[in-house]
């Protein structure tokens, strides 16, 4: 696919990876990553509140006619080391507008100051958080994109090792689900991916880990046991390295006797319902995951 619009989304990923090139360290990522998170308009109307989420802070964000009967947590892109609640609140209100539902935010700890199990100790913290406030878990869907989308699946793979009730469903939009980076797509992808490569995505991942293997069931979901998790919809772009990391997640809880269903972005880069205000790709893919949300929550958007 040439259209204009992913031409100018694979411009700007190429953009961001010039800017990530040595001599550029972590605090040159954060504000390349944050600059381009700002770019994206906020739905106007929308409401952004700041939130101590058990601990965690996060931002509450209510786009127009949106309920706060359904509630999607939300963990950002970054590699576990760049990306914050303040840069997706443009998505998050898309998101918001979309399904009718609030959209928490999460502000996860960020590596390398605070590695593994901190983020996943937040996003438990922030749903505990919203099981607290009486949530009824049927009301909550659990989602993240990249590393957050790997970060979304190991927690629901946590909260079902600790029998937490779980949420309705998860969405994961191009999940980073396998920190040893073993997926075919890997190498076979990578002429295609304008942003992600098997070195990046490794070296990130191993800033997180720190002393924990990479192995670790909540750090590289897609290698081991799915079962019990809910019901999940994933979507992944042909032009990813991560390509597979969303087949092999949809294949294992499957096999598994779960549900998942899976959206191939066709010509689609990585997470690219995230530039929904420049791809009409990207908002279409909003309105799939905002019906699959309404279909598991039953919520009904009012706007």
């Amino acid at each position: 696919m040439g259209s204009t619009e992913v031409e100018q989304v694979r411009e700007i990923w190429q953009g961001l990876l010039a800017a990530l090139a040595p001599p550029a360290e972590i605090p040159d990522w954060r504000r390349g990553y944050e600059e381009l998170c700002d770019q994206f308009p906020i739905v106007e109307g929308t409401t952004i509140e700041q939130i101590d989420a058990g601990g965690c802070p996060a931002l509450l964000v209510t786009a127009p006619g949106a309920s706060d009967e359904t509630t999607i947590s939300w963990t950002h892109s970054g590699g576990y080391v760049f990306g914050s609640a303040h840069g997706y609140r443009a998505f998050g209100s898309a998101l918001s507008a979309a399904s009718g539902a609030q959209v928490l935010l999460v502000d996860y700890r960020l590596a390398p100051e605070a590695n593994y199990p901190a983020a996943h100790d937040d996003a438990i913290a922030a749903y505990r958080w919203l099981l607290a406030q009486g949530r009824d878990p049927r009301s909550i869907v659990i989602g993240g994109d990249s590393a957050g989308g790997g970060l979304a699946l190991g927690t629901l793979l946590r909260l079902v090792d600790e029998k937490t009730p779980l949420p309705a469903a998860g969405v994961l939009v191009s999940p980073v689900a396998d920190l040893t980076c073993s997926g075919e797509s890997m190498e076979t992808r990578a002429h295609l991916d304008p942003i992600a490569t098997k070195d990046m995505l490794a070296g990130l991942g191993a800033l997180y880990a720190g002393e924990e293997p990479v192995t670790n069931r909540y750090l590289s979901p897609a290698l081991g046991d799915l079962a019990g998790v809910p019901p999940l919809f994933v979507l992944v772009g042909t032009d990813e390295v991560l390509h597979d990391d969303a087949l092999r997640v949809v294949d294992g809880v499957n096999a598994s006797g779960g549900d998942a269903r899976l959206l191939v972005g066709e010509g689609q880069a990585h997470i690219w319902p995230f530039f929904h205000a420049i791809l009409p790709k990207g908002q279409d893919a909003i309105e799939e995951m905002a019906t699959f949300i309404r279909t598991r929550t039953s919520t009904t958007v009012t706007n």
